[in-house]
């Protein structure tokens, strides 16, 4: 990480946050899922290093995530309330969508705008790994539908995802 000064040793208005650091540097995620199994072991192979956080950015997160091959970035889904947006940097990723598949290549892009429906996620069909960022909002009161899988997902307004089957009952 570099340092938390501005060039010409001035101090930096949060001391605490670095004004750059390298993005591969930064931590990786203690928890590599939220999903309750049967579904976290789906997305096991997925590392992500929340870079917005080490900045204290709190509208918006960004992740520097790495997907193994054979893993899924998520289950499909769609956000309510978030928009979302990912960007590939290194490998070959399919999206899967509601539309079908597509696939992803270093330097294409995809969106997904809160309430659109649009169900997605990437999985990593290659045998490389595939490095990419994604970009959310962190609106609250969000919630999430997998048309894919008996799960849905609520925000509570702490930010905290809370996951229940589709009937209501908890996991």
């Amino acid at each position: 990480m570099l340092g938390s000064r501005h060039p010409g040793n001035h101090e930096s208005p949060m001391p605490d946050r670095p004004i750059a650091a390298r993005a591969a540097g930064l931590p990786a995620r203690a928890k590599a899922s939220n999903y309750p199994e049967p579904f976290a072991r789906r997305v096991a192979g997925r590392e992500k290093r929340p870079l917005g956080e080490a900045f204290g950015l709190t509208n918006f997160g960004v992740n520097l995530t790495r997907l193994a091959p054979g893993s899924e970035s998520a289950l499909r889904h769609a956000h309510r309330r978030q928009d979302e947006f990912v960007y590939v940097l290194e490998g070959t990723l399919t999206l899967v969508t509601n539309a079908g598949e597509t696939v992803l290549t270093p330097g294409m892009c995809a969106g997904f705008r809160a309430g659109g429906g649009d169900a997605h996620h990437l999985v990593n069909r290659g045998a490389a790994e595939a490095t990419y960022l994604e970009i959310g909002d962190r609106t609250k009161g969000d919630t999430v539908t997998y048309p894919d899988d008996d799960i849905a997902a609520g925000m509570d307004a702490d930010g905290r995802w809370h996951f229940v089957h589709k009937d209501g009952t908890p996991y």
